[in-house]
């Protein structure tokens, strides 16, 4: 059961292994110290902020968000540390709140791993305070326990630290907002959403979607990472097994306002559909989650009419046989009556089914014609005009939209394909006819030029959707063209000044831009497993990196081969990703040296393509890219605004 703290009550903690949440009405940092039996802080090593997020049994957000999530492990904690005390603190910045009393109350929460909330508290009363001591958990004759401070700072960030006996606590302090006022981390990736008990769980388990390279489609839905990552595990491959389709549950709701509620139907109507009414933290999450509930309800829906459509199928073929299998009903009017009567219990059933089925996708249709216009930018095609208010975001979103799917039963309703950020593998954009073989669109096009050049279209318009939901300077995209053949596809990333740098063409352009990106994954790794990651050099950009990569493997040596395949097993984990343009067909001349990097990438066409395979209900999916829309300059005037906040960050 979970205790509700009040200001200076305790609560025993069960378990060692917690996680911190914290919800606010504007973005915050957090952090956290580490005090000695006497609650002492005994230098900045013990001290968890955005700067230097990680210490042994401690992990904490890096940059400022209105949610966060903080890793304990308190059995890992050093055997001096007895206190670990949460911070609160507003950013500095113009626009920004200067008080805790103009922002709606903190509320933090202590749960288990499972999402499990052990004890709440509610900061209630803070006026002029722009900093905060939450809570604290403290050690007492061998046992852990967690008590609600609420003890308030005016004179903010310095002034707490101080309090606590830190050397230097002004120099610090000014170091920790500087940190997140510049951008330089990346903030530890949220859990899974979790669907509290008795409320909106729509389906049953069962295994996610794969591509043809064999990876999921859907929003993946990894468990909680251990302490020491920063983004949870990718979801098992079709090599390793099915994949759990279910959201992981919590026991309480979230403390933020409510999902909206819909007007009561009609007598015998359904309810009206409302944007967010899944369950989550934050209006984003909530889409999310609504947004894969509407996936797993097209797909039981179609999956429940094509099985009724085959078993009315299957029951007349049984009928027919029974009933002529005598020789002496074939002669005469009895064969034909008894087809017609089987041909008649077939259609009353697949007209069932299909009315049935109709009922469904009309709900759907109308749930997705309210969620689409209600979707933030990340989550949002091209045309929503929710991009034509874009601003550069603060914090990183939990999803990015990167197509559509749908079925062939209505294909006029698309369900976002949405992804979870940071990414955690790359994506390869088939460039050749195989990819599409099956598709209208691709017989169309008749002239291979134009269908590499629609495929680095659609990587462009990729990168440029990553480019614009990642704060100012925390996304960099660099481009390998060998050949320089996409100079007109890439001319909106190039022309904004939104590119890391030129793109490179030729042997030594790549094998520079290839070295590059591979000595960052290995000092990053490097550092990160020696615990150093505030060492690492000056000129290392320690945002996420993209690279772009047009027609592989034209213009690639053995060596680039393999520096490629090292990119895209170990560079999602330290913030290297891979966008690759390529035929398929022509990476076959490699054999099975490149076979690993095809099956590690998501592979999508950039032309409609029902290649995504469910194994759950057997269902092909039909993927289609997001394109802006024709005459539309949404993607100039995006790029142009991201890479204004880029130079402004320089400065």
């Amino acid at each position: 059961m979970t205790a509700e703290l009040v200001r200076g009550q305790n609560h025993t903690l069960p378990q060692t292994r917690l996680e911190i949440r914290v919800s606010a009405g504007s973005p915050v940092v957090a952090g956290a110290t580490l005090g000695d039996e006497r609650g002492t802080v005994r230098g900045a090593e013990w001290i968890a902020h955005p700067g230097s997020h990680r210490l042994p049994g401690l992990e904490v957000s890096r940059q400022a968000a209105a949610d966060h999530r903080l890793a304990v492990d308190l059995d890992a904690l050093p055997d001096a540390v007895h206190r670990v005390t949460v911070l609160l603190a507003l950013p500095v910045g113009a626009g920004r709140p200067v008080r805790f009393g103009a922002v709606a109350a903190p509320f933090v929460a202590v749960t288990g791993l499972d999402g499990t909330e052990i004890a709440t508290f509610t900061l209630t009363g803070l006026d002029t305070e722009s900093a905060v001591s939450a809570l604290e958990l403290y050690r007492r004759q061998g046992v852990w326990k967690v008590r609600a401070v609420g003890q308030g700072y005016a004179s903010g960030l310095a002034e707490m630290l101080a309090d606590q006996g830190v050397a230097e606590a002004a120099e610090l302090a000014d170091s920790i907002q500087r940190a997140v006022a510049s951008g330089l981390a990346r903030s530890v990736a949220p859990p899974p959403p979790r669907a509290p008990e008795g409320e909106r769980v729509r389906h049953p388990a069962g295994p996610a979607p794969s591509t043809g390279a064999g990876q999921p489609p859907g929003p993946p839905v990894p468990a909680p990472g251990p302490l020491g990552g920063g983004a949870p595990p990718p979801p098992a491959t079709a090599a390793g097994g099915p994949i759990d389709y279910a959201h992981p549950r919590r026991q309480t709701s979230a403390p933020p306002p409510p999902p909206p509620t819909a007007p009561p139907a009609a007598p015998g109507q359904p309810a009206q559909p409302v944007a967010g009414d899944a369950t989550g933290w934050s209006m984003d999450e909530r889409l999310y989650n609504q947004v894969w509930d509407m996936f797993q309800d097209l797909a039981r829906a179609v999956a429940a009419y094509r099985s009724a459509v085959d078993f009315a199928e299957s029951r007349m073929d049984q009928e027919l046989d029974r009933a002529l299998s005598d020789p002496r009903s074939r002669i005469g009017g009895t064969g034909d009556r008894v087809r017609e009567e089987a041909r008649a219990k077939r259609d009353e059933l697949t007209a069932r089914a299909r009315e049935a089925l109709d009922r469904d996708l009309a709900q759907l249709a109308a749930e997705s014609a309210v969620v689409e216009p209600a979707l933030p930018a990340s989550y949002a095609g091209w045309d929503n005009p929710v991009w034509h208010g874009y601003r550069v975001p603060m914090e990183i979103p939990m999803a990015l939209r990167i197509g559509d799917l749908h079925l062939p039963e209505r294909t006029d309703l698309r369900i976002p394909l949405l992804v979870r950020l940071p990414l955690e593998r790359g994506i390869w954009v088939d460039s050749g006819r195989t990819a599409s073989e099956a598709s209208e669109a691709a017989a169309a096009t008749d002239n291979g030029d134009q269908l590499r050049g629609l495929a680095m279209e659609t990587a462009v318009a990729l990168a440029a959707r990553l480019l614009a939901v990642y704060p100012a300077n925390e996304f960099s995209v660099h481009v390998i063209d060998p050949a320089g053949a996409a100079a007109g596809p890439l001319a909106p990333l190039v022309n904004s000044g939104a590119l890391a740098g030129p793109p490179a063409v030729g042997a030594a352009g790549v094998s520079a831009v290839l070295a590059h990106l591979t000595r960052r994954v290995d000092l990053v790794q490097m550092a990160l497993r020696a615990g150093a990651a505030d060492s690492l050099p000056p000129d290392l950009d320690p945002g996420e990196q993209l690279l772009i990569v047009n027609d592989f493997p034209h213009g690639f040596d053995d060596r680039a081969v393999t520096q490629l395949r090292y990119l895209a097993d170990e560079g999602p984990s330290v913030g290297v990703h891979l966008l690759m343009v390529a035929d398929r067909e022509d990476a076959r001349a490699y054999g099975p040296v490149l076979d690993p990097l095809w099956r590690s990438l998501l592979r999508i066409t950039p032309v409609a393509d029902d290649h995504l395979a469910d194994p759950w209900v057997g269902h092909a999916w039909t993927y289609e890219s997001l394109r802006a829309p024709q005459g539309s300059r949404v993607l100039e005037q995006v790029l142009a605004l991201v890479a204004a906040a880029r130079r402004a960050g320089y400065r």
